[in-house]
């Protein structure tokens, strides 16, 4: 951990001070009306008066060191004001990575250190317009210039679309194909050649910089090659792509918790049929309280993965898929559940619920889209099935068994029932061959998301009953209220993966007619359908704990 509680949270706290004065609601507004990136603002996001790009840093080139558990608070935090200006502010880092992985020490100490010390803003050149998120397809080129025999330059040529701070960066990392693969290279604002197109007209994070980007003969130094040697770009790219799609699974995390609180604030003072929206479960069961443990639950598991990822577990490409995939869904979903919530205010630019949907839209897009995350996961977890005989799922569920044995509330039992059955769900595909149709493959993705969160969940539930959670860990919510809303995620999550698998198998021809009760049997259907008793319990519960008022039950006990 590299840095304590305290000076995260006054990390947090001067954003949120900053953001008073230079980014209100108003503020907000104007630039998204405007498709206007704040470029000051952002420079002064990372300059002297806040430096926030310091977190992002190593100690040794001026940074504060922050790990991946601390950027993920300070990715939701960011998101919760504005996800188009989280956008520029990672888009820096994003930038630098290929140079934190993959550079050599000299290009590590002058660059990172410019970005800690000057605040320069980057750019990341990979996708193109043809290729999208196929870094494999590229066709951007880097020809090697020789002196005597010896490559001292290459020039670039090609083209890169939908870059983040692509018309505003001081310094462009640009993947490229050299003779001897792809390669990153390092591209400085101004250099002959280079050039931007005009900010791209975009759906939402307007208050972000989109633009193309065109090398027509760019001519850079041999030193300007990241790590000094050729054919390393993708292997680059793809070790951090568990720690960046973690970020972008807390933008969704942070913004769709913003239009959640937006319209629970709103549903206090709306009356409607004599009392307010708050006070009536057709408003706060269908439109907050799933959305909430839906949340929590892509909490628990980028809280899950960052630890990992701190304590050099690996790249974790899959777990970073997983958190991206269901934050962002999830974000996505809770913003479209404000606006109708919010009625016709909702669906008004006034209230700013209308702009988070939009701007959340794109973390479904970016770094990887949903699809992509359901092949990586699906794939992934195909191959771990095989390689364990099948007992990938059910290891894990007699784990959670265990722990629901020492915390019987926490939801660890429901959240091993619907392990089991994602564990049968793969084994009937296996024995069927049914990924042969892609699409099933995707499915299993999803149902991974739904049934490794929703262990996540239980094992933060065990943890805060436990008072063991991460000393950095967000603290909205106290024991009980974790444990209420991972048993209602356990529950949607296990009736999810025995319904889907039915639904997917049997769509795929995995099962006859004749076995059909005999497979809802095997997924433990009469078990999953049995722990949905409590579920409106639990729902009443936790909207009572985001609306900070007293259970009936806990007022009676208190009488």
């Amino acid at each position: 951990m590299a840095l304590d509680r305290e000076t995260l949270e006054a990390t947090l706290d001067a954003l949120h001070e900053f953001a008073t004065h230079h980014l209100s609601n108003e503020r907000l507004l104007e630039l998204d009306a405007a498709d206007e990136f704040p470029e000051e603002t952002v420079r002064r996001m990372q300059g002297p008066e806040l430096g926030i790009q310091l977190l992002f840093l190593p100690e040794e080139y001026n940074g504060m060191g922050g790990g991946a558990f601390e950027i993920y608070r300070l990715c939701e935090e960011m998101a919760r004001l504005d996800v188009g200006v989280a956008t520029g502010v990672l888009a820096t880092f994003l930038g630098s990575d290929p140079i934190s992985v993959g550079g050599t020490p000299e290009q590590k100490t002058q660059w990172l250190t410019r970005i800690a010390d000057e605040g320069i803003l980057m750019a990341y050149g990979a996708t193109e317009p043809q290729a999208g998120s196929d870094l494999g397809a590229l066709k951007t080129t880097a020809t090697p210039i020789e002196e005597n025999g010896e490559v001292v330059a290459y020039k670039l040529d090609g083209r890169k679309q939908w870059i983040s701070n692509g018309g505003v960066a001081d310094v462009t990392t640009i993947l490229a194909n050299a003779p001897g693969g792809p390669s990153w290279f390092i591209v400085e604002k101004g250099t002959e050649g280079f050039s931007h197109g005009k900010p791209e007209d975009k759906h939402g994070i307007r208050a972000s910089n989109t633009a193309a980007l065109w090398l027509d003969d760019v001519r850079v130094g041999v030193d300007r090659l990241v790590g000094g040697v050729e054919g390393q770009g993708l292997a680059q790219a793809q070790a951090v792509f568990g720690y960046t799609r973690l970020m972008v699974a807390a933008f969704g995390l942070g913004a769709g918790w913003s239009a959640l609180d937006k319209a629970t604030a709103y549903s206090v003072d709306r009356i409607q049929a004599g009392g307010p929206l708050s006070e009536k479960q057709g408003y706060t069961h269908k439109l907050i309280v799933p959305f909430a443990a839906r949340l929590e639950a892509a909490r628990a598991y980028i809280e899950e993965t960052a630890q990992r990822l701190d304590s050099s577990e690996g790249t974790l490409m899959t777990e970073g898929a997983i958190a991206k995939y269901l934050a962002t869904e999830t974000g996505n979903a809770a913003a479209e559940a404000a606006i109708q919530a919010l009625g016709g205010y909702g669906y008004t630019k006034e209230y700013l619920v209308e702009k988070i949907k939009r701007d959340v839209r794109i973390t479904t897009i970016y770094e990887g889209t949903s699809e992509i995350m359901e092949m990586t996961i699906g794939r992934d977890r195909w191959q771990m099935n095989i390689k364990s005989r099948g007992r990938f799922y059910e290891d894990q569920a007699r784990e959670l068994a265990a722990m629901s044995g020492r915390h019987p509330r926490i939801g660890a039992d429901i959240a091993a029932l619907a392990l089991r059955a994602l564990g049968v769900v793969f084994e009937r595909c296996r024995t069927a061959r049914l990924t042969r149709n892609q699409h099933v493959l995707f499915r299993l993705g999803e149902l991974v998301a739904y049934a490794e969160a929703a262990a996540a969940m239980a094992r933060r539930a065990a943890s805060a009953a436990e008072d063991t959670l991460d000393p950095l860990a967000h603290r909205r919510f106290d024991a009980s209220a974790i444990a209420c809303m991972s048993r209602i995620f356990a529950r949607e999550a296990a009736l999810k993966v025995a319904t889907d698998g039915i639904r997917w198998v049997r769509g795929a021809s995995g099962v006859d007619e004749q076995d059909l009760a005999a497979f809802a049997a095997e997924l433990g259907m009469p078990a999953i359908q049995k722990v949905q008793n409590g579920l409106i319990a639990d729902m009443n519960h936790t909207a009572n704990e985001l609306y900070s008022r007293e259970d009936e039950e806990d007022e009676a006990a208190a009488e």
